[in-house]
């Protein structure tokens, strides 16, 4: 069905979870802002400065400077609190030897992706790899998307991209993609499918099902 298939990576491809809300509540905690990890796991995913904003009711200066502090921690900590989720490695195999074309979107900053990729030996498995830059700008999803279509030069007709949360649905909307939204990321439950998701898949074999039949 579909040619060339992009996946988000924290939430979908890597499980960031820990290192990302560790470093959220670190970056709150200077503020003397008190939040349960459990309530941070939105941020596993979206541009930083616009979860700060939006749920925390920070002005663009103060998210901005929030940001720069949960790199204080993320980067030399963070970054490694994480694993890959189980039977990614093996789907990934499966759609190369099916002959599909495999691309990373993330608004991560770019290098940091790679670097954890490259950890897991997994860096060879995608054709691209699309993040924001290493100063976490140009991240919005429609952005990487669309470096990562360019760099395939891929059919908007023939990709998809799978994600697991609201922001991944929009963003491939936003560029005439069809998003496939994963359940065992951090969406909360319904918000794929209020979103407008095009497919909604519990986990990786319902994944490789799909992807591949």
């Amino acid at each position: 069905m579909y040619k060339y298939i992009l996946f988000d990576f924290d939430g979908t491809v890597f499980d960031t979870v820990e290192g990302i809300t560790k470093s959220v509540q670190y970056a709150l905690a200077k503020r003397g802002i008190a939040a349960e990890l459990d309530s941070l796991r939105c941020f596993a995913g979206p541009p930083l400065v616009d979860m700060f904003m939006e749920k925390f009711d920070l002005s663009q200066e103060e998210a901005e400077a929030a940001t720069d502090d949960f790199r204080e921690r993320y980067q030399p900590i963070g970054l490694y609190e994480c694993r890959v989720f189980p039977g990614i490695k093996e789907l990934l195999r499966s759609l190369i030897d099916a002959g599909l074309h495999v691309g990373i979107a993330t608004s991560k900053p770019q290098h940091l992706a790679e670097e954890l990729l490259e950890g897991e030996g997994m860096l060879e498995l995608f054709e691209v790899i699309s993040g924001s830059d290493s100063d976490g700008h140009n991240n919005s999803k429609a952005a990487v998307l669309t470096r990562a279509m360019n760099a395939l030069g891929a059919d908007r007709k023939e990709t998809v991209l799978v994600g697991d949360t609201k922001y991944d649905v929009f963003g491939a909307h936003r560029c005439g993609i069809k998003c496939i939204g994963v359940e065992y990321g951090y969406a909360a439950p319904g918000e794929l499918a209020a979103a407008g998701a095009d497919y909604i898949l519990p986990d990786i074999p319902a994944l490789e099902s799909f992807l591949i039949g």
